[in-house]
C-alpha cells in the first residue's frame, strides 16, 4: 500500500514546491542561471499552471509534499506538442516507483487534452533522471524544440502519446 498520494497543486502547496524544486536543483549541482531555478514560474505553481491545457500535480505522503510535475503546451509548438516540467523529487521519494507513477499522470493528461507527442529537456549528468525517461518511453533527439528559455539544459527528449 502506497503512503504517498499524487493529486493536483494548490495555493497553499505554492512555497513548498518553489523550496523542493529549489533544493533539488541544489543538491544536483544545477546552474542557477539558463534553468528552472530562475524561473519566475516558481513563484506561484498554482497560477502558472491554471489553464485548461496545463497541470502540475505534487505527491504527497503525510502532509510533506515529496515531489511533482507538470505538464503543459510546449511554447512554441503549441497545438501538438505538451513538455513534461519541473519534475523533481526529494530524495526519500526516490527509488519508490513514484517517478514512473508522475510520468503516467502527466502523459495521460496530456493525451486526454489532444497532444501527440510530449517533450522534456534535462542535463547530461541528471543520470537517474534519464533512466526514468528512458524506461517510460521517451527517445533522446538531437536539437531542441519549441522555446523553453532553458538554455543550460542540452539533453532534449521526446515520447510519441
Amino acid at each position: 500500500m502506497n503512503t504517498w498520494k499524487i493529486r493536483e497543486i494548490k495555493p497553499e502547496d505554492n512555497q513548498q514546491v518553489k523550496e523542493l524544486i529549489r533544493s533539488v536543483l541544489v543538491e544536483m549541482g544545477v546552474p542557477k542561471v539558463g534553468t528552472a531555478y530562475e524561473d519566475k514560474a516558481l513563484d506561484d505553481m498554482t497560477r502558472t499552471y491554471e489553464n485548461d491545457k496545463s497541470v502540475y500535480f505534487v505527491v504527497e505522503e503525510g502532509s510533506k509534499i515529496i515531489g511533482g510535475a507538470g505538464i503543459a503546451p510546449l511554447t512554441g509548438m503549441e497545438d501538438e506538442i505538451c513538455e513534461l516540467q519541473k519534475m523533481y523529487f526529494l530524495p526519500e521519494s526516490r527509488g519508490r516507483g513514484i517517478g514512473t507513477a508522475m510520468i503516467t499522470r502527466c502523459l495521460e493528461f496530456g493525451k486526454n487534452k489532444g497532444f501527440k507527442k510530449c517533450y522534456i529537456e534535462t542535463l547530461p549528468y541528471m543520470e537517474n533522471a534519464r533512466k526514468l525517461y528512458d524506461k517510460n518511453g521517451f527517445e533522446v533527439i538531437e536539437k531542441p524544440l519549441g522555446n523553453t528559455g532553458h538554455y543550460n539544459c542540452t539533453v532534449f527528449m521526446t515520447k510519441e502519446l
